[in-house]
């Protein structure tokens, strides 16, 4: 566990764990790299691959502090992740992402695809359509926040708690009115293969919008699961099946 200082301007605390080929693993909203993605990145780790799980600005102990979501928050978390990959020295990787984990991970992919041999996210699909306005909204009052979410974001209070739930909503109404648009604009530019994971169940992420953007890449599919948002915690057997095999065939490609 360290702190990596990068050219935009955060701090970043991170996880580095195992040794092998770099995988960057993106947390979600409201958490961190070990309390969204602990399982995950160690059975990464137990794969045979240096696993990094940086926490990105404002959550947990990285900063700059208090979180703020201005309308490009995606894009801005997305140019820090590749800074941070920058002043590790990381020229090349596979990446995984899950959640608003999964979205940086796609304009990551999407920026830079040159740097990466698989991208892989769940809980993620790229854009946002008006039909998905009724579900963003009900993320307010915040009243549905854990404990341990407000103690890793040193939320005081509830009304702190509302505050910083109610920047993300504005934020993505932007982006709504705007035409939707994540990374789907710039999905075409995704070399790697890329897998997107979804739940049947997830009110946020719709199929429709999943198979739009893997249609756009150059090598992308939608695998589809019987569950909620966090399929890696739902059905992780299933999940660390697909994904462990399509990071097999992405190194078989990687290794030619």
């Amino acid at each position: 566990m360290a702190f990596c200082e990068t050219s935009t301007g955060a701090k970043i605390y991170y996880d580095d764990i195992g040794e092998g080929y770099p995988v960057i693993a993106i947390h979600g909203w409201l958490g961190t790299a070990q309390t969204h993605l602990p399982r995950v990145m160690d059975w990464l780790r137990l794969r045979g691959y240096r696993v990094l799980g940086p926490t990105r600005r404002g959550y947990g102990e990285s900063l700059p502090r208090p979180r703020e979501y201005p309308v490009d928050f995606y894009q801005k978390d997305a140019r820090d992740m590749l800074a941070f990959m920058d002043e590790l020295d990381i020229q090349q990787a596979h990446l995984v992402g899950f959640s608003d984990g999964g979205e940086v991970a796609l304009c990551m992919a999407g920026m830079q695809p040159q740097r990466f041999s698989a991208v892989a996210a769940w809980g993620a699909v790229g854009s946002f359509d008006p039909a998905l306005r009724p579900r963003i909204q009900s993320n307010y009052p915040a009243n549905w926040m854990d404990d341990e979410t407000r103690v890793i974001n040193h939320l005081k209070d509830q009304a702190s708690a509302d505050r910083l739930v109610l920047g993300w909503i504005n934020a993505v109404k932007h982006m709504i009115d705007a035409g939707g648009d994540i990374s789907l604009s710039i999905a075409h530019r995704i070399t790697a293969p890329l897998l997107l994971m979804e739940g049947s169940y997830d009110t946020l992420n719709p199929e429709r919008l999943a198979q739009k953007f893997a249609a756009r890449a150059q090598n992308g599919r939608v695998e589809m699961f019987h569950c909620g948002h966090a399929i890696h915690d739902e059905m992780w057997d299933t999940f660390a099946r697909t994904l462990g095999s399509f990071l097999e065939q992405a190194d078989e490609i990687r290794v030619r």
